[in-house]
C-alpha cells in the first residue's frame, strides 16, 4: 500500500543520537567556516589565536541561530512554492534577526574572552550591527534560510522520487495480475472445451481428464499469486497439462521433456510453459492428421535462460507475421517483457527446420525471484 506524502518533509531521524550527530556535524561545519573567514585576517603581528577565537565565535552565533531560524519558517502561513512571497518575508524578519545575532555573537565572544561582559551588555553590538555589519548578517541569514529550503526541496524531491518508484512498480504488479487473470479463465476455457467433449462419448476418459484438471488447479492455488516459480514447479503444472491432453489424444501426441536438473532450479514466470505447449498442440498438432511430437527444451547460456518448444505440426503457413501471435503467446510475451524488460527477455516465434513450429523464450537465469506479490 502507497502512503500519502505528508506536507511536512522527512525528518533527519529520531531520538537522541541522530540528533546528537545533526549537532555535532554542525558544530564542525561552523567552526570550519569560521576558521576560513579568519585567515585573511592573519598577520604576522596579529593575535592569530584571539583572531580565530573571534571569528568562531561570530559563527557559532549562526549555529545557534539556525534551529530558530528553521522554526520560525516552518511556521510562516506562506506556501511553500510561493518563493517570492516568502523570500520578501524573510527580508522583512531578518533585520530584527540581525540584531538578536549581533547580541548572540557578542555573548559568545564574551565566552571565548575576546570581548569584555560589559561592552557586550551595552549598545556597542547594536552600533556596529547598524553601523557596518548589516547587510553582511542579513545575507547571511538569507542564505540560512536558502540552505534550509534547499534541503527542505531536495528531501521533498526525493520522497516524491521514491513514492513515484512506489506507484510504478504497484501499477506493473497490477498489471502482471491483470496478465496472469488473462492466462486462467483462457487455460481453463480450453480444458473444459476439452473434457465436455469426450463425456457423453467417453466418459471415463473425460472423468480422468477432470481428475487430472483437479490436480492442475490445485497446483495452482498451491503457487498463490506468486508471478515466478522454479522451472521444476512449473514442469510439474505442465505435466498435469499435459497428462489432460494425452488422455484426449491419445497415441497421437507424443511429448518429449529435455531439462536438465540444474536448469530446473532457475527462476521463470509462472505459467510460461503451458500456453506455450498449448498453442504447440491446438494450433500445430491438432489440425494434421495422426498428430505428432512436442519438443520441450531448456538449457543455459551464459547468463541466459533459453526455453524452446517445438512441433511437427502443420507449421505457421505463408505469410507469417509475428503480430499474429494469439492471447496466450501475446500475453506470455508481455509478462515476460515486463518482468524482465524488452532489452534482457525475449519470445521468438518462427519455423522449425524438417517441419512444424519453434518458439524460443529468453530471460535471465536466476535463481532468485526479482519479483514477488506479497
Amino acid at each position: 500500500m502507497v502512503r500519502p506524502l505528508l506536507h511536512s518533509p522527512p525528518t533527519m531521524g529520531n531520538g537522541p543520537y541522530p540528533r546528537l550527530r545533526l549537532a555535532f556535524v554542525s558544530a564542525l561545519a561552523w567552526t570550519a567556516v569560521g576558521v576560513v573567514f579568519a585567515m585573511p585576517r592573519f598577520t604576522a603581528n596579529a593575535a592569530w589565536w584571539s583572531i580565530l577565537r573571534g571569528s568562531v565565535a561570530e559563527w557559532w552565533a549562526w549555529g545557534l541561530l539556525t534551529p530558530l531560524i528553521v522554526a520560525l519558517d516552518r511556521r510562516l502561513p506562506i506556501a511553500v512554492n510561493s518563493l517570492g512571497t516568502r523570500l520578501a518575508a524573510h527580508i522583512v524578519i531578518g533585520v530584527p534577526a540581525t540584531l538578536v545575532y549581533s547580541y548572540v555573537a557578542a555573548a559568545l565572544r564574551v565566552v571565548a574572552g575576546t570581548l569584555a561582559w560589559q561592552e557586550a551588555a551595552s549598545l556597542r553590538p547594536l552600533h556596529e550591527a547598524l553601523r557596518g555589519g548589516f547587510l553582511w548578517n542579513l545575507l547571511v541569514y538569507l542564505l540560512v534560510v536558502g540552505g534550509w529550503q534547499a534541503m527542505q526541496y531536495s528531501q521533498h524531491y526525493l520522497a516524491s522520487q521514491l513514492r513515484l518508484e512506489r506507484l510504478e512498480r504497484n501499477f506493473s504488479e497490477a498489471r502482471l495480475h491483470v496478465l496472469r487473470m488473462q492466462l486462467d479463465p483462457h487455460f481453463l476455457f480450453n480444458a473444459l472445451n476439452t473434457i465436455s467433449s469426450l463425456v457423453a462419448s467417453q466418459p471415463k476418459l473425460a472423468r480422468s481428464m477432470i481428475e487430472q484438471l483437479g490436480d492442475l488447479l490445485r497446483l495452482s492455488l498451491e503457487s498463490g499469486r506468486r508471478q515466478q516459480i522454479r522451472l521444476g514447479e512449473e514442469l510439474a503444472f505442465l505435466g498435469h497439462y499435459l497428462a489432460i491432453q494425452q488422455t484426449r489424444f491419445g497415441d497421437s501426441l507424443h511429448v518429449v521433456v529435455d531439462v536438465p536438473a540444474p536448469v530446473r532450479d532457475i527462476i521463470v514466470p509462472s505459467l510460461i510453459l503451458q500456453p506455450l505447449v498449448e498453442n504447440a498442440v491446438r494450433h500445430g498438432l491438432q489440425p494434421r492428421p495422426g498428430g505428432g511430437t512436442v519438443w520441450v527444451r531448456a538449457a543455459i547460456e551464459g547468463e541466459i535462460l533459453r526455453i524452446t518448444v517445438e512441433d511437427d505440426g502443420v507449421g505457421l503457413g505463408e505469410p507469417w507475421a509475428d503480430d499474429r501471435t494469439g492471447l496466450g503467446l501475446g500475453v506470455t510475451r508481455e509478462r515476460i517483457a515486463m518482468l524482465h524488460g524488452r532489452q534482457k527477455a525475449d519470445l521468438q516465434i518462427g519455423p522449425r527446420e524438417g517441419g512444424g513450429t519453434r518458439v524460443q523464450v529468453s530471460i535471465p537465469a536466476s535463481v532468485t525471484e526479482t519479483h514477488d506479490d506479497e
